[in-house]
Parts: structure tokens; C-alpha cells; sequence
């Protein structure tokens, strides 16, 4: 028998990761599994999955840590605050408890860090800009009204009671709410808002682009190419529906010609990601010749019936999707949420 089991860490809503266990039937064997049972398989789940985010922190210590701000910004282009500059922005303590603190939930905490509102009005276009999106390296991401942050005393904390907030807890930046001095913000953004290890700041949506091998093509370019739409439940963290959805956009194959590539059998494409999570290749993110020639594994673009952009709240503007409607197996595949690049080797 062979049975999946999902393991949640800690966060509310943090890292899922599957875990295949394969039992061998000797005696008795039942289709059922015992509590007993779940619960070992549940423990090494949430193992595999803390080492997973542990691999994920290799080497990349807290002053190492960058911010990196996009999308709508004032001059359109990125900004990048290295951590001596994100330590003279934290200029604000926000007293309250803490949402992922479950062994003691009503304790008081001094976070410091930077006003959200700070960063908003340094580097964004107010008047455009209604929503904001906190990418974390983990590749799950939350996104807060633009009124609400510049409101309430929203808070990238990089200190917690003085102390730096350890990975363990959100650190190196993590997304902290008011919860204590303002109660009614709880019933807007709960506990699963609170974003562990953000690294990337996305105002609104940004323009669509894509990088394969230095040759940089945007929406408008893979808009001339053949559409397709799959209809999947969407296999992305973050705020998708649960439902199948309708996700439009063109295939990985009819793309790379545009970059002058001729993918060869024993050739294979990376999938690159903004979170870092999605930057080092591994075997979920790698799309080998076969799979490509053979299934609509495709850059999405828009969502829905009715065709909508995707917005950086939902891992947008490009994502990657695959159908299971394919001769050979892509349940291992990883769908990518704020796709930049593919890369071929």
C-alpha cells in the first residue's frame, strides 16, 4: 500500500510537503492505516519538511539577508535594501502577541522593524498601488491592502525582545500584525498573514517577463503564440481556489523557439521562480525532454472563464501549470508561482 501524507509545519499554513511511505503487506494487511500509524508517518513528514526548509537556509545568514521591492515602484525599476539599510529603516516596536506562538499565545512581544507605510511611501506609486504582496523564500506569500498598511502599524520585525527573530520564528524579516493594540485587524488578516522569511515586496503586479537562456520575452510576445487552457485544481501554495480552475497560456515547447532553442532529448528546462525556494534546481523544478514534447506543461498567464490577469496575490503574472491529462506521469512536477526564467540543461 502506498499512502500520502501532509505534513503542516508549525506556521499556519507553511511549507506542505508530501510524504510517500510504502508498506509491504506481510499478514493482515487492512486498506485502513491506525492512529498509531498516521501519527509516526505525520512525525516524519514534519521532519522531512524541516529539513527541507533548513536545506533551503543553507549559508544565507541574517546580514546576508536582502529585501528586494518590485512591481509598481515610483521609477519602475527594482530596489534592493541590504541589511544594513533595512536595520536603519527598523525605527518602529510594535507590542503584541504573537500569532505563531502556540506554547504561549497571549504572551506580549516587542517586535521592531520596518513601517510597511515606510516603504510605501519611499518607493511606491500611492495612487495606483491598491495591494501589496510579501514573497517569502519558502515560496508562500500573503498579500495586504495597501490602506490597511498604510493604517495600522504593519511591520517587517527583524528583532524580537531585542533578540534576532530566529528562523524558527519568521526571522530573518518577518510580516508582524498589530494584533494587541488593534483587535478588529485580526478579522481581516489572520494568523496565517503573518509571513515567515520575506524577501521580496511586490507592489501591485508586475509587468510580465521572462528570461530563457539571456533572451528576454514578455507577456505581449507570448500572447503571439498558441493558447492553451488546461483545467486543473491548481497545485499552488497560496490563494488559489480549491476547486479546478481554467488557467490559460502557452506551452514551454512553442516558447523555446523564440529564444532560438531546439531542445534536444538528453536536454532538459529549469523552471527559475522569484522566492528562493525556486532557484536552485531541484528534481520537482526540472522538466525533462518528454515531458515537454508529450504534456501541456504550460507559462500561464491568465486564470478563470474569463481570462483574468494573474495577480502577484495568486504567484502571478507567470506561473507554471501542468495537466494531468499526459501519456506519462507529472504528479512530481512542481508548479511554480512568479515564474522569471527557464533555463536549458
Amino acid at each position: 500500500m502506498i499512502f500520502n501524507v501532509v505534513a503542516v509545519n508549525t506556521r499556519k499554513n507553511l511549507a506542505l510537503v508530501s510524504l510517500n511511505i510504502t508498506i509491504f503487506c506481510l499478514v493482515g494487511c487492512t486498506n485502513k492505516p491506525t492512529d498509531q500509524q498516521l501519527e509516526v508517518w505525520l512525525k516524519e513528514a514534519g521532519d522531512r519538511n524541516a529539513e527541507i526548509l533548513a536545506k533551503q537556509a543553507e549559508n544565507i545568514q541574517q546580514t546576508q539577508w536582502n529585501l528586494v521591492i518590485q512591481g509598481q515602484t515610483a521609477t519602475g525599476k527594482t530596489v534592493e535594501l541590504n541589511w544594513s539599510q533595512l536595520q536603519d529603516l527598523a525605527t518602529v516596536n510594535v507590542n503584541t502577541v504573537d500569532a505563531n506562538n502556540i506554547v504561549n499565545p497571549n504572551k506580549l512581544f516587542t517586535f521592531t522593524g520596518i513601517p510597511v507605510k515606510t516603504l510605501i511611501q519611499q518607493f511606491a506609486l500611492n495612487q495606483q498601488v491598491t495591494e501589496i504582496t510579501f514573497v517569502c523564500s519558502d515560496a508562500y506569500q500573503v498579500t495586504v491592502k495597501t490602506e490597511d498598511l498604510l493604517k495600522y502599524p504593519i511591520i517587517l520585525a527583524i528583532t524580537k525582545d531585542g533578540k534576532a527573530i530566529p528562523r524558527s520564528e519568521g526571522g530573518p524579516i518577518y510580516l508582524v500584525f498589530p494584533y494587541s493594540q488593534y483587535p478588529n485587524i485580526k478579522e481581516k488578516y489572520n494568523d496565517g498573514m503573518w509571513a515567515f522569511y520575506v524577501t521580496h515586496i511586490v507592489f501591485g503586479t508586475e509587468t510580465g517577463k521572462i528570461s530563457i537562456n539571456n533572451t528576454e520575452l514578455n507577456l505581449s510576445k507570448l500572447d503571439e503564440l498558441p493558447q492553451v487552457t488546461i483545467r486543473e485544481k491548481a497545485a499552488y501554495r497560496g490563494r488559489w481556489p480549491s476547486e479546478q480552475v481554467e488557467l490559460h497560456g502557452v506551452r514551454i515547447k512553442d516558447v523555446l523557439p523564440l529564444a532560438g532553442i531546439n531542445l534536444q532529448p538528453q536536454q532538459s528546462i529549469f523552471v527559475k521562480g522569484k522566492p528562493i525556494a525556486y532557484q536552485k534546481p531541484i528534481d520537482e523544478q526540472i522538466l525533462p525532454f518528454h515531458i515537454i514534447e508529450k504534456c501541456d506543461v504550460i507559462l500561464a498567464t491568465r486564470w478563470g472563464k474569463d481570462k483574468q490577469p494573474i495577480p502577484a496575490s495568486m504567484g502571478g503574472p507567470i506561473t507554471l501549470a501542468v495537466s494531468n491529462k499526459c501519456p506519462v506521469d507529472t504528479k512530481k512536477i512542481q508548479w511554480v508561482t512568479f515564474v522569471e526564467g527557464l533555463t536549458v540543461k
